[in-house]
C-alpha cells in the first residue's frame, strides 16, 4: 500500500540496476496523492547522466502539452528522445493536479507554488540515491524554470538548466503584459491587487473584467509565487548552469535570458536563433507560430538539444 510517512516524499516503484533501455513507468508518493512520471533510459551499458525535466505552467503535462491548447507539441517527450540518443536518462512527470497526476477531490485554492518545488526536489532526491546515475540535472522550462532554480539549491542537483525562464518577478511580467491592455484606471485596480497579494493579502473585491486572473480560488497560488524572484533563484544556485532562450519565443524573451545571466555571471548563456516558445523553430509572429503549439511532428530547435547535450554530458 502506498503511504506518506513522517513527511517524506517516496518513490513507490523502483527499477533494477540492469533496467533495459527504454520508457518505464514510475511513481512517487506525495502528501495528498501520487505524481506519475516517465524515467527514459539509453541504449548505453553502464552509470549515465540524468535530467529531471520539469514543464511549463498550469496544465501543462509530462510530454509539454496543455489541456488548455488544442493538439501536441510533445515538446518535452522529443527533449527525453534526443537526450536518450545521446547517452542521457530524463525523468518527466506530471506535476500534481494535471494528467495522470491529477487527483480528485484536489481544490485549486489548495495549490502553491511551494508544492511543485518541493515535488521536484523530492525527484531529484529519489534520483541521487539510484546507483544507475552518475549526474544529477534539473531542467525546468518556463515556469519550470523558476521551479528547478529553487529546487536545485534545495536537493541539490549537479546542475540546472533553465529554458525561457522568465528574468523578473510575475508582478512585474503581469505589469508588463497588461499595462498596455488595460484602460488607465482598470490598470490602477490591477495594481492595488498586485501589491495586496505581494504582501501576501488576499483580495476580495476584484472587478469582474480580472476575475479570470485573480479569481480567489487562484490567489493563494499566486501569492506563493510572488515571493520567488527568479533572478536572486538563479544568483544563489552555486553549481553549473545553462540558461537557453529563443528568438523567436512570444511569451519570454531573449531581455528576459539576459536577466538570469546577470544575476548569474558564471551561468552559460545560449541564445537560439528562430526557437519559440515551445522550442520548435518558428516565426516571429503568432500566425506562423500557432501550427508548432499544435504538431507533434515538427522538430525541436537542433541548437536546443545540441547545448543541453554539451552541457549535460561536460559536466
Amino acid at each position: 500500500m502506498m503511504r506518506w510517512i513522517c513527511g517524506v516524499l517516496v518513490m513507490l516503484l523502483a527499477l533494477p540496476a540492469h533496467a533495459a533501455a527504454g520508457e518505464q513507468e514510475v511513481i512517487l508518493a506525495v502528501q495528498g496523492g501520487v505524481l506519475h512520471g516517465t524515467l527514459s533510459l539509453p541504449a548505453v551499458e553502464g552509470r549515465v547522466p540524468v535530467v529531471l525535466l520539469h514543464a511549463g505552467s498550469g496544465a501543462t503535462d509530462r510530454n509539454g502539452n496543455s489541456a488548455a491548447l488544442p493538439g501536441r507539441n510533445d515538446s518535452l517527450r522529443m527533449v527525453a528522445d534526443a537526450l536518450a540518443r545521446a547517452g542521457i536518462a530524463t525523468l518527466r512527470y506530471d506535476k500534481r493536479g494535471v494528467g495522470a497526476s491529477a487527483q480528485p477531490g484536489v481544490r485549486e485554492a489548495d495549490l502553491r507554488l511551494d508544492h511543485y518545488i518541493d515535488d521536484a526536489t523530492a525527484w531529484l532526491r529519489q534520483l541521487r540515491a539510484d546507483p544507475r546515475f552518475t549526474r544529477i540535472v534539473m531542467a525546468g522550462h518556463s515556469e519550470g524554470a523558476q521551479i528547478a532554480a529553487v529546487a536545485c539549491e534545495k536537493a541539490p542537483a549537479d546542475a540546472c538548466i533553465l529554458i525561457a525562464g522568465a528574468g523578473s518577478g510575475l508582478d512585474d511580467i503581469l505589469r508588463t503584459q497588461l499595462k498596455p491592455r488595460l484602460p488607465a484606471e482598470l490598470y490602477a485596480q490591477n495594481e492595488r491587487i498586485l501589491l495586496a497579494l505581494k504582501r501576501g493579502e488576499q483580495v476580495k473585491d476584484v472587478p469582474p473584467a480580472l476575475l479570470a486572473l485573480y479569481r480567489p480560488s487562484v490567489q493563494p497560488y499566486l501569492i506563493s509565487s510572488l515571493k520567488v524572484d527568479p533572478r536572486a533563484a538563479a544568483a544563489a544556485l552555486r553549481m553549473p548552469v545553462l540558461i537557453v532562450q529563443g528568438t523567436t519565443d512570444l511569451q519570454v524573451s531573449v531581455a528576459d535570458a539576459k536577466a538570469l545571466s546577470a544575476a548569474a555571471p558564471s551561468a552559460r548563456l545560449v541564445i537560439v536563433p528562430g526557437m519559440n516558445h515551445v522550442l520548435k523553430l518558428a516565426g516571429g509572429d503568432l500566425a506562423q507560430q500557432l501550427p508548432s503549439y499544435g504538431d507533434p511532428e515538427l522538430p525541436l530547435a537542433p541548437a536546443l538539444v545540441d547545448a543541453v547535450t554539451a552541457f549535460v554530458q561536460g559536466h
